[in-house]
């Protein structure tokens, strides 16, 4: 292995541009341990790492490829590994074998856990693969565990090995940059009070920012690409030279045996547990005709035929409150935020109606809503499908109390002023 004996090291090459995260994780590490990486000039994407000599050095092409005066090493930790090793004893893979073990434990951790599950939910809004609402709910909820986990260890350790900076810092702190950049927004990550400690206090590190600049975290969640990826074409079946008479075949040939039939069968979807409840007076789509016709008259009309409806035993009515207005400081972000929302609640569309306020002339904005749900309790795939659910706090209607009943028949008819204040935007969901 080649290290650093005291005498000047020939530089290292980086191919990769200057904002690559991937190249991040060995220009932070060359920085900490005082190793020449130079990135090589003018790299562009999908030109440079296509030539022959690019590779030669790395043969599918993927980027970043560091180029040593003893050969060509790819793959963005295994350059990062490399670089650190060049200094013998470096403080970057800690002061003991355990040390080391875990520094690789959380190098795995961060790319397996973190960066995969962030790219799965990421890629597909930006069009690079097709976007699949299930897939991008298993990424969330892959990605929300991992966090979770990384929250607790970080609740009582500064760092993820030792009482220092480790080469399992640069790794998570360069996976974690891009999200937090691209899609982890603060509604997201406030979950995850001790990462974002970790983060921050990384990011502002002079040697992290030097490669990293000033990070501003990401405002909101990328819209869905609208371009579809196209179709290959069916191929075109050849044709017969000559039609052949049909062959008679007889009935008991062909007919399948009555066991194989009910394997092939397909087995029927199960039912939501709220199509089980009794039946309930109150019709949901009756309420919505009602709503959505109403034009005048819409208090005398649509809320009184509203009341007349609304079954307690059947359904249940819950106010929502935000919980990080502070946040909401940009109208088209917020306004944004909700409209994600709405669209990551289409899954509950048979089973309920919502109302979202966007309230104030200025940031920050308050959002605040009204939810009828089947069913006495929030569905529980609800609760347990929508991580937005847990944004905000719920607290269910008490008709008996005139006050709630008639703040529920303000934010129905979108009742303006509300609570004194101006309405940027009310949204239906219905």
């Amino acid at each position: 292995m080649f290290v650093n004996d005291g005498s000047e090291l020939t530089a290292q090459v980086l191919h990769a541009t200057s904002t690559n995260k991937n190249a991040f994780k060995a220009l932070i590490a060359a920085e900490y341990s005082g190793v020449k990486v130079e990135l090589v000039k003018d790299f562009e994407p999908g030109v440079s790492n296509k030539t022959p000599e690019f590779l030669k050095m790395n043969p599918i092409g993927k980027v970043p490829v560091l180029e040593t005066p003893d050969g060509a090493v790819f793959e963005s930790n295994a350059i990062a590994r490399y670089v650190t090793r060049l200094k013998p004893d470096n403080p970057l893979y800690g002061s003991s074998i355990i040390d080391y073990g875990h520094v690789e434990q959380w190098i795995d951790f961060s790319t397996t856990e973190i960066d995969t599950n962030i790219g799965r939910w990421l890629y597909p809004r930006l069009g690079f693969v097709p976007y699949l609402p299930p897939s991008e709910e298993i990424a969330i909820s892959a990605l929300k565990r991992a966090l979770e986990a990384l929250n607790t260890y970080l609740a009582s350790n500064t760092y993820l090995v030792g009482h220092g900076i480790t080469l399992a810092d640069i790794v998570m702190t360069c996976n974690l940059f891009y999200g937090f950049k691209v899609i982890l927004t603060k509604s997201f990550t406030s979950q995850f009070p001790h990462v974002e400690r970790y983060f921050w206090t990384l990011v502002n590190q002079p040697n992290f920012q030097k490669f990293l600049g000033d990070v501003k975290q990401a405002e909101s969640i990328p819209p869905v690409a609208s371009k579809k990826p196209s179709q290959p074409k069916e191929p075109a079946k050849p044709q017969k030279a000559k039609e052949e008479p049909k062959k008679e075949v007889k009935t008991e040939e062909v007919k399948p045996k009555e066991e194989a039939e009910e394997e092939d069968a397909p087995k029927p979807k199960p039912k939501n547990p709220l199509d089980l409840l009794p039946p309930s007076k109150m019709i949901l789509d009756e309420w919505k005709r009602l709503y959505s016709n109403t034009k005048t008259n819409f208090r005398e009309v649509a809320m009184k035929g509203f009341w007349d409806m609304y079954d307690p035993e059947g359904y249940s009515l819950w106010f929502c409150d935000y919980k990080y207005n502070d946040e909401n400081t940009v109208s088209f972000v917020t306004l944004n935020k909700v409209s994600g929302f709405l669209q990551r609640m289409d899954l509950a569309r048979k089973y309920a109606f919502g109302k979202m306020l966007i309230i104030g002339s200025g940031g920050p904005f308050k959002v605040k809503g009204l939810w009828l749900f089947r069913g006495t309790e929030i569905p529980q795939f609800v609760l347990d499908e929508c991580y937005d659910m847990e944004l905000y706090e719920w607290t269910k209607v008490d008709i008996n109390d005139e006050a709630q009943k008639e703040r529920v028949s303000q934010m129905i008819e979108d009742a303006e002023p509300f609570e004194g204040e101006p309405l940027l935007d009310a949204k239906c969901f219905k």
